[in-house]
């Protein structure tokens, strides 16, 4: 047992910053969060000397397996060396703070179990296994010229994403992901800035097919994610039954407004575009995908105030593909510009467990829940950028009632 004794809390929960608040942790658990000091034979006492406790972060957008911003050096690679990569991803998104994530392409049970049999050290995994797209559509990578059915056993590329049209195909494909272990399904129902054939505006997946993938998810007591970009791409989502849409830059009011009328949840993913733009002639990105991340980033902080306006909930993603991903934590300053700190940190704790299903065991510090926590020198209300990396002021993560870092003083 560890009892966290003299600490400012987060909970993760409600709008207020509590101080000289005790915590005890007992197994993989929190059973207890006091204010006054908090009294257990046998138990670890670390003083905090009042930095603040908060619940270990959610990532609702990741892919474990994009190890390459530029796909096409993806294509072919084995398995064997993604994973490789991979396993140096993950630990270093727990080392950021990241307890759970969530992978909405590629991630699959193999990675999830490695990392709860400890094999690799990691954040919580949940999958999607890999995402549905039509052909020609945001998920299909292949060159214009080449007809071959894209096979994820020979290249780290075809992991991420598989063709499936028509409902038939949208069932059958469906039916695969969760029978291998996904979590959730996603779908492309929209273009996207990294395919080569598809243009932002292209509404991709007619009706039937949206609510194919929505029936057998709904079957097996979950989800469905969907790509969107535009109002109307995201309107035929959220009329189809999807209960989260991933990026959502060019919303309106009016759907926006529908998002929350249906409970659904809006993940933007601001950062990756951003880090994208800045560094498109380093990773060799393509002119389309040049122009394509100058409209999704001026569209991108609009957004914000659009879904905030509209009632809309909001989770926290970032889709930091290959190298990009030591960007991860700056996903929380950047929407800074427009919504409260405490909004933005409820959205990476909270609010991704409600996405999750797992509200009350997951980004919160309450009886019951699993102790994940953050310890921060400082106070993250008060300045957000403290959870970024170059600032250090995350001293302990832990996950699962386990220290994964541990430099309190």
């Amino acid at each position: 047992m560890i009892v966290f004794a003299n600490c400012r809390l987060i909970d993760g929960v409600s709008d207020t910053v509590r101080e000289d608040m005790h915590i005890l942790v007992d197994g993989n658990e929190i059973r207890e969060v006091s204010d006054v000091p908090i009294t257990a034979e046998g138990a670890q006492i670390i003083d905090l000397k009042g930095k603040t406790v908060m619940p270990g972060l959610i990532d609702a957008h990741v892919h474990v397996y994009s190890v390459h911003l530029n796909s096409d050096k993806e294509r072919g690679m084995p398995h064997t060396l993604m994973m490789a990569h991979a396993i140096h991803r993950v630990r270093d998104m727990l080392m950021r703070g990241f307890t759970t994530v969530r992978d909405v392409a590629g991630g699959d049970w193999g990675m999830k179990t490695a990392i709860e049999l400890g094999l690799v050290e990691g954040p919580r995994l949940y999958v999607s296994g890999r995402a549905l797209s039509q052909t020609g559509g945001h998920g299909d990578h292949r060159f214009i010229t080449d007809e071959s059915i894209p096979c994820a056993c020979t290249s780290a590329l075809d992991i991420m994403t598989r063709l499936a049209d028509g409902p038939d195909q949208v069932q059958h494909s469906a039916r695969e992901e969760l029978r291998k272990g996904a979590d959730h399904l996603k779908i492309m129902v929209s273009g996207g800035v990294g395919s080569p054939h598809d243009a932002l505006d292209h509404t991709q997946y007619q009706m039937d097919e949206i609510r194919a993938a929505v029936a057998e998810a709904s079957a097996r007591g979950t989800y469905v994610a969907a790509h969107s970009y535009t109002a109307k791409s995201t309107r035929n989502a959220l009329e189809g039954g999807v209960r989260t849409i991933e990026h959502g830059n060019f919303i309106d009011l009016e759907t926006a407004q529908l998002a929350a009328e249906k409970n659904a949840f809006i993940v933007p993913t601001l950062i990756c575009y951003r880090e994208s733009a800045d560094n498109a002639d380093f990773y060799g990105l393509r002119p389309e995908v040049k122009r394509k991340l100058a409209e999704v980033n001026e569209a991108g902080a609009n957004m914000l105030g659009i879904c905030r306006e509209a009632g809309a909930t909001m989770g926290f993603g970032t889709d930091l593909m290959g190298e990009m991903i030591e960007a991860q934590s700056k996903e929380f300053k950047l929407r800074a510009d427009v919504l409260p700190a405490m909004e933005i940190l409820k959205s990476a704790t909270s609010i991704n467990a409600e996405i999750l299903g797992q509200g009350g065991k997951l980004g919160c510090i309450a009886p019951g829940a699993l102790a994940d926590l953050l310890v921060i020198d400082g106070n993250p209300d008060e300045r957000i950028e403290l959870l970024e990396t170059r600032y250090n002021a995350i001293v302990a993560i832990m996950k699962d009632g386990r220290f994964h870092k541990q430099d309190i003083g």
